[in-house]
């Protein structure tokens, strides 16, 4: 399988041109009868061998964390980061290798980030006790925004698309810390004031990754997959916040509150379709399905409460997927010539 980003190299390599790529994804498109911008392509696994590579890279890393963990804690996660970079030289940069590269760039990350705050905080020696939240808030924050710095190199040397979107999370690790610092640990009991800052972190994520969306409407390169990403992160920023406010986590959701949380979720749809991202509705599926089954177990179908919410969003969400095209076409269409010409393309024959 190959990605746009793929075309798109070998249309700078020489190796196709560029009026061949066109035809090629006009002929899929009319095969598949929709829009290949609809269908979110991104090489994920072109091959068994990456499987092969990801779980052999697993299986390394996790060992190195073991006994570098033996050792110090910080230790073992530093040993992941230096290896995950190590790694990434071959089967990213040289071999491109969509999965592993995943896999490899959020080890990368993630090791560097736990190497930074296990090295500060000391789990293994330190005793922390009430009071100490600030401090270990401000280390958490430094991590992060070291996690941040680490990301940007690794984007500036393989250019993974998921790389922006794992840096993003790291900076709202380290804002989080951050005002947890200023706000000497109170925010964690401040649930409203947390999930706020939550809400307009995925507020800011989901306006980073339109900036890429749109300066890449036709998808047809590797901006889209940053984009992608960039929206699977923001999606739950936004909604988790937002249904655990109407209780939906705690179990304390009503009638009305369920109502709510399905009234959300279609709006939530109706912006999906717009920006052509189905993100937003797979991260909120289980808020969802919690608050159907909540309604049925109120009006009585116990036993199969949880059988009939799924019936209802399983067949909702395979009848959009089989008319996503015409979906997005009236949602899109009343929309202003000004706000259409920056979504993604419905007409692919007007693209």
């Amino acid at each position: 399988m190959y990605s746009d980003s793929d075309l798109e190299a070998a249309v700078t390599a020489g190796a196709l041109k560029e009026a061949d790529v066109r035809s090629f994804r006009s002929f899929i498109a009319e095969s598949q009868s929709t829009s290949l911008v609809d269908e979110e392509h991104f090489r994920l696994i072109s091959g068994f061998n990456d499987i092969f590579v990801a779980i052999a890279s697993v299986l390394l890393l996790v060992a190195i964390a073991w006994l570098g963990g033996d050792i110090a804690m910080w230790l073992g996660a530093t040993g992941v980061a230096a290896a995950s970079w190590g790694l990434a030289e071959y089967f990213t940069r040289v071999r491109r290798m969509a999965f592993p590269s995943i896999l490899l760039l959020l080890s990368f990350v993630g090791g560097l980030f736990m190497a930074v705050a296990f090295g500060l905080i000391r789990p293994e020696t330190a005793d922390y006790g009430p009071g100490d939240e600030r401090l270990v808030a401000g280390y958490i924050s430094i991590a992060g925004v070291v996690a941040v710095a680490g990301a940007w190199f690794h984007w500036r040397r393989f250019h993974v698309p998921i790389t922006i979107a794992a840096g993003a999370a790291a900076f709202v690790a380290a804002l989080v810390g951050g005002i947890a610092v200023l706000t000497n640990g109170d925010i964690f009991d401040m649930q409203g004031v947390l999930h706020g800052m939550l809400l307009a972190s995925g507020i800011a994520v989901f306006a980073f990754a339109m900036w890429w969306d749109m300066s890449d409407a036709k998808r047809e390169t590797r901006r889209a997959d940053v984009a992608f990403w960039l929206h699977l992160l923001a999606a739950p920023l936004i909604v988790h916040p937002i249904f655990a406010e109407i209780g939906v986590i705690d179990g304390a959701l009503s009638v009305g509150g369920a109502i709510l949380v399905i009234a959300l979720y279609i709006a939530m749809a109706g912006i999906a379709l717009a920006i052509d991202r189905r993100a937003l509705m797979v991260s909120s599926l289980i808020y969802v399905l919690w608050a159907l089954n909540g309604l049925f177990d109120r009006f009585g179908a116990v036993e199969t409460n949880i059988a009939l919410a799924a019936l209802i969003i399983g067949s909702a969400l395979l009848l959009l997927s089989a008319f996503w095209h015409n979906a997005r076409a009236l949602v899109v269409r009343p929309l202003p010539a000004g706000v259409k010409t920056r979504l993604p393309v419905v007409d692919t024959a007007a693209a």
